[in-house]
């Protein structure tokens, strides 16, 4: 019995010890099992030999042990997974700014080195191959295809063949067998084994890569970024080409788009045209467009007083005298902004509500329909000249656009900071200020970094990359001027190249000309290129102002007039880049860097689409398969029930806010004694509200949901006889 206690006690120490030590236990690779186990047979080996008894305590201490320390690696491994997998290849190549270590789908989970590495390299030569095909499809559209044949024994030219996937079918046989080969060479002669043996893609080939670790890590990083770039970019392609037959579509097919329905409509204003991301106008509607066309001016003329609002009274000062004189409350005692929503007494509030109704009932709501929208034959705003009165409607149009994504500007900014306008003083560590006194912060907008390149405070890095941007200015400068100025001043006399006799005449305006240029001119553009590059050498930034190679025209030796104009070069510079981007994307589009959207007459984005809630850019969509049974009625039924879900979702959000600024006066329960002002705002409530408020919140909910809001399939989903204006009852 004694030896029975004694076992029992040991085995019972061993289990202790064993789960005592499993709970110390960190998550371990399959390796460290292996190693682990090893070292539990050594240590069994010279244990002295246990009695039968003790031999089974032992085992099952040993089980329960096993059984222990495996559930607390679990529990370890699930608390800590996606952290540990995030620490574990943060370092690694491809972890880049501003997003760091991506690794949504958990590939990483595992911490496993060997296999991250060769989906790296994987990557690296997803993203080579990516590149070149995205090369394949854009050179030839801008210098044109090889002379000769592809294949002499088919009569095959290399003009032949064209541009994207149509390519697939005219390729012969025997070429896609050397293409194949050649893959297969490329693909064995590297091996498979670079990232075991080094970095990931490295071959070698010190071109992309270098025999300095740290510039070659450099060159890999950023070659993959251009890679991801280039395997989103080639998706594109295939996608546009396979839906349009050209990776750059035609335009001129897409008669029936939706931003032509409406494109002579108020409010269709230069440079965007008609625009409608969100298709409100897909079932192509005549009176509900000019409905919300209304409804965007009312919003708009809100908007623009609302804004006066808050600048006027920090312009021209308050009104004088008493706002509520039974109160004692004077005008200069309301604080500007979203502050003055508590001060305000609740009758300020109902001769506020009082006004607002009886402008928009006075008004009426068939302006859309009886004539242009937002005419309410107050003849300041419009004019008794048609033509006026558009010009004038698709001006206010345009400010109070700009007037809402004003006002809610000052409306975040004021809750941010508690006014409108901020208080940049108070801001003393933000990043912005690191380096607001470089060269290239300009007013209104001051220091503007939205990626956060600048986050680390490297001031050289900051430098070279200002450097970077000074030059690309000025090649966008002079690109932006190569359009305009043939246009303007006609092309030079003479020839182009007098051997091929090309005339400077013969050259089209614009990337037309790419394909016209003789070989020997692009080479001669690229030497110069390399000159100029070469000859100012890189070090600018680091030596002095960025972009100061001695030409004292753009600089000056004075420094303070010097920063002046590099500064003004530099705004010059950001808006030619943006420029020349979109006179490539149109010319690209339409053959002219000015464009034409008159022959877009069969864009896609003229299409209609029927359904409610079918939406661009997504369309319709539906992961879960729930129409698949083509049931029109279920259909509507479920997007009646969205729409029901969205305005209580609304209402909910409003519940959130509005008490934040303003709360009921007096009680919620007068028996109780709970007053509004006792109800905390948001989950917190749900316990604070007697039994009987609940009941009176089921009895409303219940009466709405199946006395006065029901469903009608002979009704649009969401419009329902009962309700009155804005689906409210009145």
């Amino acid at each position: 019995m004694a030896s029975n206690s004694r076992s029992t006690a040991a085995a019972t120490a061993g289990v202790a010890a064993l789960l005592g030590g499993a709970a110390f236990v960190t998550p371990t690779t399959s390796s460290g099992h292996l190693r682990a186990a090893k070292t539990v047979s050594s240590a069994s080996a010279a244990a002295p030999p246990l009695s039968a008894s003790m031999e089974a305590s032992a085992t099952m201490a040993v089980a329960g042990a096993a059984l222990a320390a495996c559930l607390g690696r679990k529990a370890t491994a699930a608390n800590s997974k996606h952290l540990v997998a995030l620490a574990a290849f943060e370092s690694e190549l491809g972890v880049q700014a501003p997003v760091g270590f991506w690794d949504p789908v958990g590939f990483t989970s595992d911490g496993d080195v060997a296999t991250f590495k060769r989906r790296r390299s994987v990557e690296l030569k997803h993203g080579r191959i990516s590149m070149m095909a995205a090369m394949g499809y854009i050179t030839p559209e801008i210098t044109g295809k090889l002379p000769g044949f592809l294949s002499p024994s088919a009569g095959l030219k290399f003009a032949d063949i064209p541009n994207g996937l149509a390519a697939v079918s005219k390729v012969p046989v025997a070429g896609w067998a050397q293409i194949a080969a050649y893959f297969g060479f490329v693909e064995f002669s590297g091996g498979f084994e670079d990232y075991k043996t080094g970095t990931p893609g490295d071959y070698g080939f010190k071109v992309l890569t270098s025999s300095d670790p740290e510039e070659k890590t450099k060159k890999l990083s950023a070659e993959l970024a251009n890679g991801r770039l280039a395997m989103m970019a080639i998706i594109g392609m295939f996608f546009q080409d396979g839906l349009t037959g050209s990776a750059w579509g035609d335009w001129a097919n897409y008669t029936a788009s939706p931003l032509r329905a409406f494109e002579s409509e108020l409010g269709v204003q230069a440079p965007v045209g008609f625009w409608d991301p969100v298709g409100f106008t897909s079932d192509g509607d005549v009176s509900t467009f000019k409905r919300r066309r209304s409804v965007e001016l009312k919003h708009g003329r809100i908007s623009m007083m609302a804004a006066m609002g808050y600048i006027t009274p920090e312009i021209t000062g308050k009104l004088p005298g008493f706002l509520s004189p039974s109160a004692g409350l004077k005008f200069a005692d309301i604080p500007n902004g979203l502050a003055a929503v508590s001060k305000v007494p609740v009758a300020g509030w109902a001769q506020i509500a009082a006004y607002f109704g009886f402008v928009e009932f006075s008004g009426g709501f068939e302006d859309y329909k009886t004539g242009t929208p937002g005419d309410y034959g107050f003849k300041v705003l419009t004019s008794s000249d048609p033509e006026e009165k558009t010009k004038k409607l698709s001006a206010e149009l345009a400010n109070g656009r700009l007037a809402m994504m004003a006002i809610i500007g000052m409306f975040f900014q004021d809750g941010l900071t508690g006014s409108a306008w901020g208080d940049w003083a108070n801001y003393t560590a933000s990043p912005l200020r690191a380096f607001e006194s470089e060269l290239g912060v300009q007013a209104p907008v001051g220091f503007w970094d939205p990626v956060g390149f600048t986050s680390d405070g490297d001031v050289s890095t900051f430098k070279r990359r200002r450097s970077v941007e000074l030059k690309h200015g000025r090649i966008s400068m002079m690109a932006a001027m190569g359009y305009i100025t043939p246009e303007i001043t006609g092309k030079l006399p003479g020839f182009l190249s007098p051997s091929a006799g090309l005339k400077f005449a013969d050259i089209p305006n614009g990337l037309a000309a790419v394909s016209k240029v003789p070989v020997a001119g692009w080479a001669q553009i690229a030497a110069y290129f390399g000159f100029v590059e070469f000859s100012g050498g890189f070090e600018d930034y680091k030596t002095g102002t960025p972009g100061d190679y001695g030409f004292k025209v753009l600089t000056s030796s004075d420094p303070e007039e010097k920063t002046k104009k590099l500064s003004a070069e530099l705004a010059n510079g950001r808006l030619a880049m943006m420029a020349i981007i979109g006179m490539f994307f149109q010319d690209g589009l339409t053959g002219s860097a000015w464009g034409d959207w008159a022959n877009y007459t069969a864009s896609p984005l003229r299409a209609f689409e029927n359904e409610l809630g079918v939406q661009a850019p997504v369309g319709f969509f539906d992961p879960f398969g729930l129409t698949k049974d083509g049931d029109a009625e279920a259909f509507q039924r479920r997007r009646a029930t969205e729409l029901k879900n969205g305005r209580v979702a609304m209402l909910a959000t409003m519940g959130y806010i509005a008490p934040e600024y303003s709360r009921f006066p007096g009680f919620c329960s007068p028996s109780e004694g709970v007053k509004f002002a006792d109800l905390p705002n948001g989950l917190a409530a749900l316990g604070k509200v007697p039994g009987a408020g609940w009941m009176q919140i089921l009895l409303f909910l219940g009466l709405v949901e199946k006395a006065l809001y029901t469903y009608d399939p002979s009704r649009q989903p969401g419009d329902y006889k009962n309700a009155g204006a804005g689906g409210m009852l009145w």
